[in-house]
């Protein structure tokens, strides 16, 4: 029994598959379908539930286009249906594409038609009872389900479980439950739950989000409300898992671990009133714990989908490298992951000492590499072309190319994926070097403004969520000023405005899309934010030739933004 459930007469289990699916697996992503409900059902479960596209992943992107991508979900879900035939009164929700003129029963292998829902199967004994599609389609951020899909018009109310202990179950599909209409029409129709599957991407604060929005839905209809979500990383997008259930006051019955797979299990039972739910409850996260493991399970799944041996950073004993090297060690173990120190003529003593140790607290392989010879000789061969000309950023940018050679040339013969190492407030702003230090495969802190970055390693040190070793990180590296360390005595601050200042403009104009206007009257310096301001307009190309990295806010310099290289708008 669960903690403080309810008793099993006349009850229902229901399972919620949180599990960590692979788009384009179809068949992969079927057979974990096919072995959870087995357990599910073997421990008593007669309703189990996937998240929304389960059978494909999410979000497949123009791979649903393809007539042929439709083809394999079908015959996917056809697997699923005829291997879990055998299991008497078992009911199971998949999520999956499907053609527009899709009908019940085992489906076969469609035409080729342009019309496509993003739909949910009900699955029993062998045969598709029900089909859902989604009748909402999001279309912000990083959404774009107009591309993909048609709307839904329909309502899907079924029953789950035998006899006493059937329960008519409505159900809907993640951005459904954010509108009133389609709970309404199922609760009109005779649910008395509500069953919602979801893949809703993770940023730092969603959660709750979700919690509060479902909350209203379930008081709205008087109806308990399961909310069933996907677990994993995908791209640039993170699905922190965190399924739940509500009562029908919308108070919490439960809720599943984040950013781990499970099987969640929760009792349904009918009582004079309706239906009511309980399970475990797994306890509400700090925003530190929730950006840690959402960064880990980024860089975990990117490089063990996309069959990455391992991954190689430039350390230079700054905060960013270190950061993203406690990231690293976290989600793939020491052993598979490799540090370079590059020195230049303008590294300080203290950067090799405190890399060094970072890198023997971690225990990963460290190597140092100088790039004084390549520098010279590049200075060398265009002193001609630049005689007469001071020293600028070209010879700073010259150093943070060769570096980026040296990295990729090790990726290249050993296979392993170079991490970037750069934060969104020097993405926002251009403070970053193309073909440089933006070099490489996968950007880790892409999506971390440099305040999160320290805070966040404040509070690695503290917590030591993996057992790979507390303190990763030398106590230096966070309180020494910031540096490139590109020319003598340099301090990013040399070059932006204090970050407390510049995170913070950051947020009101790119983050919630403020006016200038309305920031300088916020208490602003004029002249700050219109630098600010600028050069993350004249940046924007720079952005466009990173690498992809990790979302973790609702507003980040990847699908959530796309802004013109060429425009004269100000405000």
């Amino acid at each position: 029994m669960f903690a403080g459930s309810i008793s099993s007469f006349m009850s229902l289990k229901i399972c919620v598959a949180q599990l960590n699916y692979c788009v384009g697996d179809m068949p992969g992503n079927a057979q974990k379908i096919i072995e959870a409900a087995r357990t599910a059902y073997a421990e008593g479960a007669r309703l189990v539930v996937t998240p929304e596209l389960a059978i494909c992943g999410y979000a497949a992107e123009d791979l649903f286009l393809r007539p042929s991508f439709i083809r394999a979900c079908d015959d996917a879900v056809n697997l699923v249906a005829h291997a879990l035939a055998g299991l008497k009164g078992l009911t199971v929700v998949v999520g999956t594409p499907t053609h527009g003129d899709s009908g019940l029963g085992v489906r076969t292998r469609s035409v080729e038609v342009q019309q496509r829902h993003n739909a949910a199967m009900v699955l029993r004994e062998g045969r598709i009872i029900e089909t859902y599609a989604k009748r909402e389609l999001p279309n912000y951020q990083v959404f774009d389900e107009r591309r993909y899909f048609t709307p839904g018009k329909g309502t899907c109310v079924f029953q789950a479980g035998e006899g006493e202990d059937a329960i008519s179950v409505g159900l809907l599909i993640c951005e459904d439950a954010w509108f009133e209409e389609p709970a309404r029409l199922a609760a009109e129709s005779g649910a008395e739950m509500l069953v919602v599957i979801n893949a809703s991407p993770f940023h730092v604060g969603k959660g709750g989000e979700r919690e509060v929005m479902m909350a209203a839905r379930a008081q709205a209809t008087g109806l308990p409300l399961v909310y069933a979500h996907l677990v994993g990383g995908q791209d640039e997008i993170v699905f922190e898992g965190g399924s739940f259930a509500l009562k029908a006051d919308g108070s919490l019955a439960g809720r599943a671990e984040s950013f781990r797979e499970s099987l969640f299990n929760i009792e349904a039972r009918r009582i004079p009133s309706g239906i009511e739910l309980a399970a475990n409850v797994a306890p509400v996260r700090s925003p530190e714990a929730d950006l840690w493991d959402a960064l880990v399970l980024g860089v975990r799944d990117y490089l063990g989908k996309n069959g990455f041996p391992g991954a190689i950073l430039g350390l230079s004993g700054g905060i960013d490298s270190a950061l993203v090297l406690a990231i690293a060690v976290d989600a793939l173990g020491a052993d598979k992951v490799r540090t370079v120190m590059m020195p230049s003529p303008y590294t300080a003593d203290i950067s090799w000492i405190d890399a060094r140790e970072m890198a023997a607290r971690v225990k990963v392989r460290y190597d140092e590499i100088s790039i004084v010879p390549e520098f010279e000789a590049f200075k060398t061969s265009l002193a001609g072309e630049f005689r007469g000309l001071a020293e600028d950023t070209t010879e700073e940018n010259i150093q943070a190319r060769i570096r980026g050679v040296f990295l990729m040339a090790l990726s290249n013969k050993f296979g392993s994926i170079v991490l970037t190492t750069g934060n969104k407030s020097e993405m926002a702003t251009g403070y970053c070097t193309l073909y440089g230090d933006m070099a490489g495969g996968f950007a880790v802190i892409k999506d971390l403004l440099k305040t999160t970055v320290f805070r966040l390693a404040r509070w690695r040190n503290e917590n030591d969520p993996y057992g790979t070793g507390g303190q990763p990180i030398p106590e230096r590296i966070i309180t020494r000023p910031p540096s490139a360390e590109l020319r003598p005595d340099q301090t990013d601050q040399d070059s932006l405005p204090a970050y407390e200042v510049l995170d913070a403009i950051l947020e009101r104009y790119m983050e919630n899309d403020q006016s200038i206007d309305s920031i300088i009257a916020a208490g602003f310096e004029p002249a700050v934010v219109e630098r600010v301001t600028r050069l993350i307009k004249i940046n924007e190309y720079k952005r466009r030739q990173a690498p992809v990295g990790i979302r973790v806010t609702h507003r980040s310099f990847g699908k959530d933004w796309r802004y013109p290289i060429t425009s004269k708008f100000r405000a």
